[in-house]
């Protein structure tokens, strides 16, 4: 599977996409809101195989630098979005570009009526994403990832949204 957008390329994340991974994890940690991704490599390798291994990984390229990344997590027919960006890539509209095309995508080769995604309701900007992107928060809970240096949770409220598949205005074309 290849999609490319008018500024991007999206693909099936490969084991060789390490590096990549390694990157965007590295930026990844310092949010308090998600549980980190490890860092060393041989444990970022032997993740990216695994993350690979599932065909629900797809690495978003700007030229031919991994800039982030999108998953989903179907249960029953059930798609949950996920995301990961590096911070020198927030904010310039590739998120948006990138999910949009590949939730048009994947709702209408699988047929998705629906998609869930999650975030902290204190993470504006992957708020702001979500709802962009037509998701609409359906209920909250109170999540912990990781622990302060006493051992205690570091808890926060996040947010459940929901979106009924359609079309979104970013163009997308197969290869």
């Amino acid at each position: 599977m290849l999609l490319k957008t008018d500024r991007l390329l999206i693909r099936e994340l490969t084991p060789d996409d390490w590096k990549f991974m390694q990157k965007i994890a590295a930026d990844f940690r310092r949010s308090k809101y998600d549980m980190p991704l490890p860092i060393a490599e041989a444990e970022i390798i032997a993740l990216t195989k695994q993350f690979a291994e599932t065909q629900m990984f797809y690495l978003v390229l700007l030229h031919e630098t991994g800039i982030g990344y999108i998953c989903f997590h179907e249960d029953n027919g059930n798609y949950d979005l996920g995301y990961c960006f590096h911070s020198d890539y927030q904010g310039k509209g590739y998120a948006f570009e990138s999910c949009g095309a590949i939730i048009n995508h994947i709702a209408n080769e699988r047929n998705v009526k629906a998609f869930t995604a999650g975030t902290a309701l204190e993470n504006r900007p992957s708020r702001k994403l979500l709802e962009r992107l037509g998701f609409t928060l359906q209920k909250t809970e109170c999540l912990s990832f990781q622990k302060d240096i006493n051992g205690n949770d570091i808890s926060f409220e996040g947010g459940i949204f929901v979106k009924q598949a359609g079309i979104f205005p970013v163009g997308e074309r197969s290869e």
